[in-house]
């Protein structure tokens, strides 16, 4: 699969505006650290990819992750049923595309409690839409995924999602025309 280059060029004040059926996240996007996955994210987001898909994996004291469009069709229960089951399927949907990592030249790649980060397969340049919010530090995740944003308000949001839960809509302020 070729790697995605967005047209969209990071200006290093793009906050994500995340609305959940839990109640509002804000991330302030780091454009300059990783304009990739920012630019990828903000184009994906103004199209409405992520409008009523569902947060399909949840860890405790780890990771909320969603962005999968294989959850859209599903409700809410669907999505928390499957969750259990590693043979769902969920976890596996995409773009269509595939973004560069950026994680060895992000010299702030750091999984702080409420990172935004980029999910993958096995292949370090495989990231398109699935990301995740880290439930505290996981520094471990540090040397293999790329972060590109951090939670400014919301960290209680955070705490309750669950599978299952919508991303109701991402808006970005501060995004170039």
């Amino acid at each position: 699969m070729a790697l995605y280059t967005p047209a969209y060029q990071p200006n290093g004040n793009e906050i994500a505006v995340i609305e959940t059926s839990k109640g509002t996240i804000r991330v302030q996007l780091a454009g300059k650290d990783a304009p990739i996955h920012v630019g990828n994210f903000v184009e994906l987001s103004q199209k409405g990819f992520y409008d009523d898909l569902k947060f399909h994996r949840y860890v405790e004291n780890f990771v909320i992750q969603g962005g999968d469009p294989k959850t859209r069709d599903l409700t809410s229960e669907q999505v928390a049923a499957a969750s259990a089951n590693p043979f769902s399927g969920l976890g596996t949907g995409g773009p269509g595309y595939s973004i560069k990592a950026e994680y060895s030249t992000n010299p702030n790649n750091s999984h702080e409690d409420g990172a935004l980060a980029m999910a993958r397969s096995q292949m370090p340049d495989s990231g398109g839409s699935q990301f995740y919010l880290c439930l505290g530090a996981q520094h471990f995740l540090d040397p293999n995924y790329t972060v590109f944003g951090q939670t400014i308000e919301g960290f209680d949001v955070i705490r309750q999602l669950r599978a299952g839960d919508v991303i109701e809509h991402i808006e970005i302020e501060g995004a170039n025309a």
